[in-house]
């Protein structure tokens, strides 16, 4: 992961972030402060994690840093043969990275801004099947609810949680678990 994000990103990660790569596979916390490189120090085990095909939920605070960050280290996943899915509240996206006309300006642009080009359009189902899929925390809990309330199997939007990795855990899980989600179905 080290080697194809230093030749798609130029990149490189540092002895400090790999440990912090190492901390989080190992399901720990690791605090990282603005700057540091939260962002490519989640590639080491989400990376490692895929290679076992059970998913991956990379899980942040809101719909923009979703598709940002999918955007911005889709070139590491997809140099690994990884595939990439993005969750948003009103849209599904799949990783394509064969846009070379515009990948010099993400690299140097990929940290702030969003690369429509390297998204296509998708099923929720077919974002799910990707090997990696970032989304934000209460999409994930929506859509865990909606498909246990589901009657007919084959509209079952997510497959077996092999690993995930909370950017921003404290907002999400302190802050955030304030406001419960709520699925109501109609009742015969």
């Amino acid at each position: 992961t080290r080697e194809v994000s230093k030749r798609s990103l130029g990149l490189r990660h540092y002895d400090v972030q790999l440990i912090g790569g190492i901390l989080l596979h190992q399901g720990k916390i690791t605090e990282m402060r603005t700057g540091e490189g939260k962002t490519l120090v989640g590639t080491l085990p989400v990376a490692l994690n895929a290679l076992t095909g059970d998913g991956v939920h990379v899980i942040t605070v809101n719909d923009y840093l979703a598709r940002r960050d999918a955007v911005w280290m889709g070139q590491i996943y997809a140099g690994l043969g990884l595939s990439l899915g993005v969750i948003n509240h009103d849209a599904s996206y799949i990783y394509d990275g064969g846009h070379k006309e515009v990948d010099a300006q993400r690299d140097v642009e990929g940290s702030y801004k969003v690369f429509y080009e390297f998204l296509r359009p998708c099923t929720r189902r077919e974002a799910y099947e990707a090997d990696i899929t970032y989304g934000t925390n209460s999409e994930f809990g929506f859509d865990y609810l909606r498909d246990n309330i589901e009657f007919d199997a084959r509209r079952i939007r997510q497959r077996k949680h092999g690993f995930a990795i909370v950017d921003e855990i404290d907002s999400i899980l302190i802050d955030e678990a304030r406001t419960p989600l709520i699925v109501s179905a109609p009742a015969q």
